[in-house]
C-alpha cells in the first residue's frame, strides 16, 4: 500500500514539473503557446519581409531597373525608405538620371525633398545632372525649390555653374529665384561667370538669365559685379551682353 501510495506521489510531482507559469502567472501546459507570442513571431517576419524588399527597391533604383522597382513597391517596399547614408531611391534614381524608375517612385508618393547626410535632395541633384526629363518627372511631386544644398544654393545654380543651358531654361519657367544668393555669396550668374569658360554655352545662359531678371548688377560678398569678373577673365562675348543688359 505504502508502495502505491508513494508511485502515485511521484507521478503527481512529474505532471506538476512538465505545466510552467504563463504571462499573467496562471500555469498552462508545456507545448502550447499564447497568441501574442505568435502574433510577434509573424510580426518580425512581416518585417523582414519588408526590409528585402526595401533593400532590393534601393538597389533597382540605383541601376535602373524599372521592373524590380515596380515589383518591389507593389510588394509593399517603402518608396522612401533610406540607405546607410540616407538616400532614397528617389535620390538615387535622380543621381542616375533614371527617368522610368523616378516615375514608378513618385506615383507611389516618393518624396523629393528627402534629404541625404549631405542635404542633397531629389529635386536639387537634378540641377546637378541637368536632366531636364527628371525636373519635368519630378515637377508635380511639388518639389521645393527653395530648399537649398549645403551650399546654401537652391537647384538653378549648379546648373549654371555646370553649363546645364536646357534645364536653365527649363527651370527658369518655373518660380525659382533668379538671384537667390549662397553661402559663397554668389547667385546663378556669378556662378555662370565666374566658374564658367566663357563658351558659347556660358553665354546662352547668361542670356537665359539676363531675360529672367536676373540683376546683373548683384555683386559678390567681395563687391565684384559680374561684369567685373567678365573682364578680369577676359570673357569678351559675355561682358558685351552684360553692359548692354546695363551692367556696371
Amino acid at each position: 500500500m505504502e508502495r502505491r501510495t508513494l508511485l502515485f506521489s511521484m507521478l503527481a510531482v512529474t505532471v506538476g514539473a512538465c505545466a510552467g507559469p504563463d504571462r499573467t502567472g496562471a500555469t498552462v501546459p508545456s507545448g502550447t503557446g499564447s497568441a501574442s507570442g505568435s502574433s510577434g513571431v509573424g510580426a518580425g517576419t512581416d518585417r523582414k519581409g519588408t526590409e528585402m524588399l526595401n533593400d532590393r527597391l534601393l538597389k533597382a533604383a540605383a541601376s535602373g531597373d524599372a521592373v524590380t522597382v515596380r515589383e518591389a513597391i507593389t510588394g509593399g517596399a517603402e518608396p522612401d525608405v533610406r540607405d546607410g547614408i540616407r538616400r532614397t531611391p528617389l535620390l538615387l534614381a535622380a543621381a542616375g538620371d533614371h527617368v522610368e524608375v523616378a516615375k514608378i517612385l513618385v506615383a507611389a508618393g516618393a518624396d523629393p525633398n528627402a534629404p541625404d547626410d549631405r542635404s542633397d535632395t531629389p529635386w536639387l541633384v537634378t540641377g546637378v545632372t541637368g536632366s531636364v526629363a527628371m525636373l519635368k518627372v519630378l515637377l508635380p511631386a511639388k518639389p521645393d525649390l527653395t530648399i537649398r544644398n549645403r551650399y546654401g544654393g537652391i537647384s538653378l545654380i549648379p546648373a549654371c555653374e555646370r553649363g546645364h543651358v536646357d534645364y536653365v531654361r527649363e527651370v527658369l519657367k518655373t518660380d525659382i529665384k533668379v538671384d537667390h544668393v549662397n553661402n559663397l555669396g554668389w547667385t546663378g550668374l556669378l556662378e555662370a561667370v565666374i566658374l564658367g569658360d566663357g563658351s558659347k554655352r556660358y553665354q546662352e545662359i547668361v542670356s537665359l538669365l539676363v531675360s529672367a531678371g536676373a540683376d546683373v548688377n548683384l555683386a559678390d560678398s567681395q563687391g565684384v559685379t559680374p561684369l567685373g569678373h567678365a573682364r578680369e577673365k577676359g570673357y569678351d562675348e559675355i561682358a558685351a551682353l552684360l553692359r548692354a543688359a546695363g551692367g556696371r
